[in-house]
């Protein structure tokens, strides 16, 4: 199977039941899970192989019937890798109906629901796990960056369901439906800062180099015949 440039609505159904089948019953990633995990590692700090990242999903690695399921299984899942990372490049105005997040909402999100109905948690959860691979850079970031904390705040509330006040010792503030609709819909730009960060922070800086100063008595660089000292370096 070629890997897709990202995942039609089939392979989309294909990937979740093949997940609720060999990942979820061995504390493995559903599809949303499974959107956040891979989230997280489009924007963060370091690039991870997909040898190392494909592990965390199933829980248990599975054991495929032959060489033909595994490579349709890791197509289907760098298929969706290759969606994660050229969703992460729109913010949330131009964002392709075809790269949004994959994760369960409502038939009509905007009908009033329930404040424990937990939209949202599946996917933080999955964020935290990328996370998690690149823990020690990821904390350099929020380290220097107080705006990657408070994005990383609004993902612990998806998935915690709390705010937590002042006093950690007290209890946290209920996190309502309308609340959680609002950092989901927030989502691609919040990644959208986070691809750009990355960018940066992987971008190699050329330092700047400075020509020695020639000796004052030396003939000046720049090809007048003079001595430096009577030339470019007369002050």
């Amino acid at each position: 199977m070629k890997v897709p440039a990202y995942l039609d609505d089939t392979q989309i159904e294909q990937l979740a039941e093949l997940l609720e089948q060999r990942a979820v019953p061995f504390k493995g990633f559903n599809l949303e899970a499974l959107d956040g995990y891979l989230s997280a590692l489009a924007v963060g700090p370091e690039v991870i192989p997909f040898e190392q990242w494909q592990g965390p999903v199933w829980g248990t690695q599975p054991r495929w019937k032959d060489d033909e399921e595994r490579e349709t299984v890791e197509a289907l899942l760098q298929g969706h890798w290759n969606m994660v990372s050229q969703r992460v490049r729109f913010g949330d105005d131009d964002l392709p109906d075809h790269l949004a997040p994959l994760l369960w909402l409502p038939e009509d999100p905007e009908e009033e629901q329930e404040d424990d109905l937990d939209v949202g948690r599946d996917w933080a959860f999955g964020f935290f796990r990328g996370v998690e691979l690149s823990e020690i850079p990821w904390d350099t970031w929020l380290d220097e960056h107080e705006w990657i904390d408070e994005i990383f705040l609004r993902f612990d509330r998806l998935a915690s369901g709390e705010v937590i006040g002042e006093d950690p010792e007290q209890p946290g503030t209920p996190v309502s439906y309308r609340e959680r609709l609002e950092i989901i819909a927030s989502l691609p730009g919040m990644l959208a800062d986070l691809h750009h960060q990355r960018i940066e922070s992987l971008t190699p800086r050329e330092p700047i180099r400075r020509e020695a100063t020639p000796d004052r008595n030396e003939p000046c660089p720049c090809g007048s015949g003079k001595k430096y000292k009577k030339c470019c370096g007369a002050a």
